[in-house]
């Protein structure tokens, strides 16, 4: 009996444990969804959404007006007007502008065209790419709308008279064509290049496309480089309502002085409380059916919000610990960064390492400098120098960089010379090492890199 007793109690902790590491790498979307589910199933919660007045006496509410006056030098804006939905305080909008749909629909208000054309327009503008491409089947497109494909041509047409100049295009070819004719370049090399050549191109064997051109090399350089001014990727300026993405920091940073406050987002989540009700009832109910039901519910309530308490309190010092380490990049902004791994940050908490990682998990963070990942703040070192002393792949990122800026541009450095290089500047690292950083930060290999007279 004793036994049974053990191991029912051992389950129902093992079951705590579970949900108290899993709301520990909720975000504070995901705490938002989390919460609200569990009121659906859980009669005991009250939930509260987070007043758009302020609470007097309230923590957040108090740092908020505490730092109105004092936060000039963060580029960091703080309302003490409650107006506005607090939530659109702490929503940073990755990519904004118009949207590249409605932009093309409103050139052609008081445009000439039927209904049914207009129609097909507007769908056929939809379903442009975030480059700008249509990438539809112009016989599916003609079905699904009981029209010719003609019909469906000729309206692509029209789109592809629209600003910006490329938009509507099938392809990247059709693309360049489209603003080559749009400028007036009817240059047969040139013409000839986006038509024919565009991977040789992409990879700058320039020599080889003059070749099987039997042209001479300077006028395919020249025609290079105009090719290189046109815009591959017309759409990509606008916004699309389907990819528009939000990061919403789950904390802010603020510098004051020498001191950084920490403010917790949670506005996005609504507040729990357990119903006066539910536990009138527990006190004075007579069923004891229901009493133990209710004194259930009320556990597990309490028990989710001692663990969301905790979560942020771990959330808080977690981030305490990334700012001491982490100092001159608070300081300075990015570009100093130190190497710091999880397990630097679980020893100055006296914590465990995956308690850190549940912790930075899909969680952002505002400062001054940006809105940036927690995880952005963890890297391994890369031992250098004499003494050894570690720097972070940043750091090498931007050592390559500037021996590639210093290189000779008609006979730029292979990854293994770049690599040579590198110990000079006491940075070891292999040349595939080279090679993977050279890709991340969006560098062409030599041959990408190569100029031609």
């Amino acid at each position: 009996m004793e036994l049974k007793m053990e191991m029912s109690q051992n389950i129902v902790l093992s079951q705590k444990m579970i949900q108290s590491t899993e709301i520990l790498q909720m975000s504070a979307l995901e705490l938002e969804k989390y919460i609200k589910d569990l009121a659906m199933e859980n009669p005991v919660v009250d939930l509260e959404e987070r007043t758009n007045e302020p609470v007097p006496g309230d923590e957040l509410t108090r740092k908020l007006e505490w730092l109105d006056s004092s936060d000039e030098q963060n580029r960091v804006y703080y309302s003490s007007d409650y107006n506005e939905d607090e939530k659109n305080r702490w929503n940073f909008s990755v990519d904004e502008g118009e949207d590249l749909g409605d932009y093309l629909m409103s050139q052609l208000i008081g445009a000439n065209y039927s209904r049914n054309d207009m129609e097909l327009l507007n769908y056929m503008v939809q379903c442009l790419d975030s480059r700008g491409y249509f990438t539809e089947e112009i016989s599916q497109v003609a079905r699904s709308f009981s029209v010719d494909e003609d019909k469906v041509l000729s309206l692509l047409f029209v789109i592809q008279g629209l600003e910006p100049a490329g938009v509507g295009a099938r392809d990247l070819k059709e693309c360049l064509l489209l603003q080559m004719d749009r400028l007036g370049i009817q240059d047969h090399i040139t013409r000839a290049i986006v038509t024919d050549y565009l991977e040789l191109l992409g990879k700058n064997q320039l020599h080889v496309i003059a070749r099987k051109m039997k042209a001479s090399l300077d006028e395919v350089s020249t025609a290079a480089r105009m090719i290189k001014t046109l815009n591959p990727k017309p759409g990509s300026g606008f916004s699309s309502r389907e990819h528009l993405k939000y990061i919403t920091p789950d904390v802010v940073v603020v510098r004051l002085g020498g001191y950084y406050e920490i403010l917790l987002n949670e506005y996005m989540y609504p507040k729990m409380s357990i119903n006066s009700y539910y536990l009138k009832l527990l006190k004075c109910g007579d069923s004891q059916e229901t009493k133990d039901y209710i004194s259930e519910k009320v556990s597990q309530a309490h028990w989710i919000m001692n663990c969301i308490s905790q979560r942020n309190r771990t959330l808080i010092n977690v981030t305490k610990a990334i700012i001491d380490v982490q100092n001159l990049f608070f300081a300075m902004g990015p570009g100093n960064l130190k190497p710091m791994k999880l397990a630097d940050i679980a020893e100055r908490l006296d914590i465990h390492e995956s308690t850190v990682s549940r912790a930075v998990r899909d969680k952002y963070m505002q400062c001054s400098w940006g809105v940036y990942p927690l995880n952005y703040f963890f890297s391994k070192g890369i031992a250098a120098g004499v003494q050894k002393t570690e720097v972070t792949p940043q750091d090498v990122k931007r050592c390559i960089r500037q021996v590639i800026q210093k290189e000779n541009k008609k006979k730029p450095l292979s990854d293994r010379l770049i690599a040579l290089a590198l110990e000079d500047l006491g940075v070891h690292i292999s040349r595939r090492t080279v090679a993977k950083y050279r890709e991340e930060e969006g560098i062409k290999d030599a041959s990408g890199r190569k100029v031609f007279d």
